[in-house]
């Protein structure tokens, strides 16, 4: 498959800029990528723009885009990728987020999902689903590294990042993912007190796609989260960890195509 054009435009929204990286042609989608960043280069992406404007922006703090001081928290990421839709004008569009994409897609949609025509959300953060001392989403600040790489793998071999690879540039914005992530999702830890009480707003169709082996948050937490928003429609996908569309890319995308067509 014939690697989609990629270009970069940094967009100031108020007193916050970021970067975002758009490709391909047709209806309008939204792709708000995980915490590490793994979808920007990755074929699906080229799969999607063969019919789709895919628009892949970097929260505040991640990437190239940077932080303002007072940037604290997803919710804030939320409003500001609300400002964006409204600067390029979406309508119809598609929104896909994936981790902690998911989570910001979903702080998005209880505010205005009126541009909004399908919401899928895979393997998203956001919400407590269990009780005070249940662990709903696994702790991957005081697990090693390896152990959290097994739980967001089916085939840990697949998370396997060869950062002697990288230059210092590239480093350099792994370093400030992990640390900006850390920043906005550390407490209260993984999920808005208030978002579980606000996705009874959500209008627009929704899709939850999990990994039936993802050790970061089960198929079950991912079945009461999709419970919460009123119509959503829940599926998993077999052999496949925290990231099925990167995992099992064939099966996700054609749950993801049938449910947007």
């Amino acid at each position: 498959m014939a690697k989609a054009a990629r270009s970069r435009e940094k967009f100031k929204l108020g007193s916050v800029e970021i970067e975002t990286v758009m490709c391909g042609e047709g209806r309008p989608l939204l792709l708000l990528a995980g915490e590490e960043q793994l979808e920007f280069d990755h074929p699906f992406i080229d799969d999607l723009a063969r019919d789709h404007r895919v628009i892949m922006p970097s929260p505040p703090g991640f990437g190239r885009s940077p932080r303002p001081d007072w940037f604290t928290n997803t919710d804030d990421i939320a409003y500001v990728y609300l400002d964006l839709a409204r600067k390029l004008a979406l309508k119809d569009a598609v929104v896909a987020g994936f981790a902690h994409g998911g989570w910001i897609a979903a702080e998005m949609a209880v505010k205005d999902d009126s541009f909004m025509s399908k919401l899928v959300l895979t393997g998203a953060y956001g919400v407590k689903t269990g009780g005070p001392y249940d662990v709903d989403i696994a702790d991957i600040w005081i697990a090693h590294p390896s152990k959290v790489v097994a739980m967001k793998w089916a085939d840990p071999a697949r998370g396997k990042r060869d950062f002697s690879a990288m230059n210092d540039d590239e480093l350099t914005v792994v370093a400030q993912n992990i640390e900006t992530f850390a920043r906005y999702c550390w407490e209260p830890y993984m999920h808005n007190p208030k978002l579980r009480h606000r996705l009874h707003r959500i209008s627009t169709p929704a899709l939850f796609i999990w990994g039936e082996k993802d050790g970061m948050t089960s198929p079950a937490y991912g079945r009461a989260y999709a419970g919460l928003v009123p119509g959503a429609k829940f599926t998993a996908i077999a052999d496949a960890g925290h990231y099925p569309h990167l995992e099992q890319n064939a099966a996700f995308m054609k749950a993801f195509r049938d449910f947007i067509a």
